[in-house]
């Protein structure tokens, strides 16, 4: 190992080393950057803006302190957004690529677009899986990839000097923008998601998701399953990812979200050398708005103990003027853990579930919202009667004061979390620039967040969902069924961790 590769192994692990200790409850202040500018400031250098401790009361009902995000964006000569953050706080930077290239596009040939970002590093001109791994790890970079209903990524954390950025672009370039799609690495992947289609067979949460999906979206793109059928990963040719690749991963359908030590003209230069290499096209059109698809009910028959509920309507697209009530609404309801509407009812009054939890998932047309459950098969009806009943309930009355104070301080002192690292920052950059977000999206959603009152987030989740319109797939055994027991009857054990998931 010669002398930069020792320097470069050194900083990583005190790269790793200090994310370790971030990662642990802070004994005292630490240093932190100045948020215009990126100075690090120290105890030692500056004890005038050394930070206090205060007691947690006297915090009172402000918000945790959030990062400052000064993004930058342009548009780069093929086509492709860019938006970019400078954050000198460490040496080195996070790189997103974006791409509509989601199995929305997979048209009839599903699991298209999860094999071909799969096959992204498996092989570029002169160098196979096991080269570009090691070309990545003898710089201390790391590639990400990965494939989701409305998009792909691809992704790249490099250390910021020269000497290890620009070999690791260069690779990275290569990989996203002239894979191969060697013939031995595509049928050695063809194989383990073949395996991993049937082993989701004994998955009762995985068949009820894919059934509902089904039910909830018929023909549209949305319904096609992510991971493919077995038929159709079969089927697959290599030709086919090289022809997907050329459509869905052009400059023109690429967002490029840049994190890190680097300087403007350093990032348009990234962002010129990724795009150039990209292959030229257009942006891909959104899928067409769903129809929302008539109530009804499917059962999947499964020998278990337990019965998986799923119910599900469509919800919103991202863009929707709506989404900061109807993230508020949820979080009352069920999407917030321990203290939500569902969960006092189903697993702290009557002992019926380990968790239940909903969810609006936006996408770029609406997604869906839905609610999951886990329950004794025997009470699978009741316990389903009973979450109509709390939807309706919530859909008719609306949260309390008292539930959407407590709502919004959890978001106001979570809602820092979301721009702590860089990686956390690249993720909402990627996401503000897929769906068209303005850059100052963050700041609005919580001013949105905090401006909200009891009838405005009861008529927006009331515009949106209807407890008699939910699409139902139940998974489990088909068994007599029993009443639930009354609330003052004492409450049975409840099943064992293992069963509940």
């Amino acid at each position: 190992m010669n002398r930069r590769h020792l320097w470069a192994l050194l900083i990583v692990l005190a790269l790793g080393a200090l994310a370790l200790l971030a990662s642990r409850p802070a004994a005292e202040p630490q240093p932190a950057a100045a948020p215009e500018t990126g100075e690090r400031t120290t105890p030692e250098t500056d004890a005038s803006r050394r930070p206090t401790l205060q007691a947690l009361a006297s915090l009172g009902d402000q918000p945790l302190p959030r990062r400052a995000l000064d993004i930058q964006h342009w548009q780069t000569a093929e086509g492709a957004r860019v938006l970019f953050v400078e954050a000198r706080s460490l040496p080195m930077f996070d790189l997103r690529l974006t791409f509509a290239a989601g199995s929305s596009q997979d048209g009839a040939h599903p699991g298209l677009a999860l094999m071909t970002n799969a096959m992204l590093n498996e092989g570029v001109q002169g160098l196979d899986t096991t080269a570009i791994a090691a070309g990545f790890e003898r710089l201390g970079a790391q590639f990400g990839n990965g494939a989701y209903r409305d998009m792909a990524i691809a992704s790249l954390r490099s250390l910021s000097a020269a000497e290890q950025r620009e070999p690791a672009l260069a690779l990275f370039a290569q990989v996203v923008g002239a894979p191969h799609f060697p013939q031995a690495a595509m049928t050695r992947l063809q194989n383990q998601l073949l395996t991993g289609l049937e082993l989701q067979k004994q998955n009762p949460g995985h068949l009820g998701s894919r059934e509902l999906f089904r039910q909830l979206y018929g023909e549209h793109p949305y319904a096609s399953p992510s991971e493919g059928t077995e038929t159709s990963l079969k089927a697959l040719t290599r030709e086919q990812l090289a022809a997907f690749h050329r459509r869905a991963y052009s400059a023109g359908n690429a967002v490029i979200a840049l994190v890190g030590d680097l300087s403007r003209s350093e990032a348009e230069a990234i962002a010129a050398q990724l795009s150039a290499a990209l292959p030229e096209g257009p942006a891909l059109p959104a899928p067409p708005a769903p129809t929302a698809p008539a109530a009804n009910r499917a059962h999947i028959e499964f020998p278990s103990q337990q019965t998986h509920l799923l119910l599900a309507q469509l919800g919103i697209d991202r863009r929707h003027p709506d989404y900061a009530a109807l993230h508020v609404g949820n979080q009352i309801l069920g999407g917030g853990g321990f203290g939500t509407r569902l969960m006092e009812e189903l697993r702290e009054k009557r002992g019926l579930t380990y968790g239940i939890y909903s969810a609006f998932t936006p996408m770029q047309v609406a997604g869906p919202f839905m609610i999951s459950v886990q329950t004794r098969a025997e009470q699978s009806e009741a316990t389903l009667a009973l979450v109509r009943q709390l939807v309706r309930e919530f859909l008719t009355q609306g949260p309390s004061a008292a539930e959407l104070q407590r709502a919004q301080r959890q978001l106001a002192g979570s809602f820092p979390l979301s721009t702590a690292s860089n990686a956390d920052i690249v993720a909402q950059l990627g996401a503000i620039g897929f769906y068209g977000l303005p850059t100052d999206h963050l700041e609005r959603f919580m001013r949105d967040v905090q401006a909200l009152d009891v009838e405005t987030v009861r008529a927006a989740m009331a515009r949106h969902l209807r407890e008699d319109a939910f699409v139902v797939v139940s998974t489990g055994p088909t068994l007599p069924q029993q009443p639930l027991p009354p609330l003052e009857a004492p409450l049975d054990q409840p099943l064992a961790p293992s069963e509940s998931r």
